[in-house]
């Protein structure tokens, strides 16, 4: 009897969970998500699975999957807190494919996972508009997805987003450490702004100047929240088209997220190697800076949270260094050499060497950053 009354007095939308509105979120994306869709993707949008035709890839002689999956972490409490959902797709999609091309690979198709408190449509829509929009910019099919509603576990206001995506690459082609030498030269590509990490130093440090996300202020040059919702900039299809203009130039790549430039750096950097990272060669952009000294830091000492203005590395053949460098620039991306490789005998305290498991090369930053 109690099974029977309870049966009849509750429903899944009364316990917090709303199919209908789960229903049309995925109307208000559909088009946005078919638009990715070339003729590599079977059965559209809805289905249980994702069903991508890889049959081209007989015409590798030995073809290898690249997988990668992230987050945007807590930049999206600035979104929520603006009310303003239609970047952080982008921010999700930099974060996944941008790992993928660090090997070479091109990307084919990614999918999405968003966790939320309640599913408002319009806004689940902004969001997977936004990762449909960076996966067209970078030729990748987004091909399924899920929305999940977590009554009492999120607020109605709270979502969370992760993704993960394959690639491909011809296994003469992959990049890795092995092929870096000494001689060869560091490339640094420029960042749109703090991209997507080091967003809980960014909220601890503003919280305790008790600024908001919506003040607007001079420093920042606006909207401190909408500053900060600069999306991540993405670097694979440029890269892609680099690795097939100029084969064998670049040597190997390093995505600068969390960890900072050093660590990421040195991950890419075979053993027994060391770079000089010159600081003097690029200022900062301003962000940092004005972060950085409302919460009473230097700009070294946010060197291990935030790009500092760097999004990407390349190492590439010393000879081929303005070739690439005129390459990246033709897609709007500024680029400079910032190091040179050496494998020779030298003192390396103060040096990071490798990160988060991997036993690479060692990298120092030197110098002062540019005015």
């Amino acid at each position: 009897m109690i099974g029977q009354t309870y049966a009849m007095t509750n429903s899944y939308r009364e316990a917090g969970v709303d199919t209908a509105a789960g229903d049309l979120a995925v109307e208000l994306m559909k088009s946005a998500v078919s638009a990715t869709h070339g003729p590599q993707v079977l059965g559209g949008v809805g289905g249980f699975a994702g069903l991508f035709d890889v049959s081209f890839l007989t015409s590798y002689k030995r073809p290898l999957l690249a997988t990668s999956t992230d987050g945007v972490g807590t930049k999206v409490a600035i979104a929520q807190a603006l009310d303003k959902h239609d970047t952080i797709g982008q921010d999700l999609v930099g974060m996944v494919v941008d790992d993928i091309v660090v090997v070479g690979a091109r990307p084919l198709f990614m999918t999405d996972y968003i966790a939320c408190g309640k599913v408002v449509p319009e806004r689940i829509a902004d969001i997977v508009k936004g990762i449909a929009l960076a996966c067209s910019a970078t030729g990748t099919a987004l091909v399924g997805g899920e929305t999940a509603e977590h009554p009492g576990l999120l607020g109605p206001d709270d979502y969370d987003v992760a993704g993960a995506a394959t690639g491909v690459v011809e296994a003469d082609n992959a990049l890795s450490a092995d092929r870096v030498k000494d001689g060869d030269v560091v490339i640094a590509m420029a960042s749109s702004g703090l991209h997507s990490n080091g967003y809980s130093l960014v909220r601890s440090i503003l919280a305790k100047a008790n600024i908001g996300f919506r003040d607007s202020s001079n420093e920042f040059g606006g909207v401190v929240g909408a500053v900060l919702l600069e999306p991540t900039r993405l670097y694979t299809s440029p890269l892609v088209s680099v690795l097939d203009q100029l084969p064998g130039a670049i040597h190997s790549l390093s995505h600068v997220t969390g960890g900072g430039m050093a660590a990421n750096l040195a991950r890419v950097l075979p053993v027994g190697s060391w770079v000089e990272v010159d600081r003097g060669t690029w200022s900062p952009t301003p962000v940092f800076r004005v972060l950085a000294d409302i919460g009473g830091l230097t700009l070294a000492d946010t060197e291990g949270t935030w790009n500092l203005g760097v999004g990407m590395f390349a190492i590439v053949e010393s000879a081929a260094a303005d070739d690439v460098i005129s390459a990246i620039e033709s897609y709007g991306i500024p680029s400079w050499v910032v190091g040179q490789v050496s494998t020779g005998t030298r003192d390396l305290t103060g040096f990071e060497q490798g990160a988060k498991g991997v036993n690479g090369g060692a990298v120092r930053l030197s110098g002062s950053y540019r005015d």
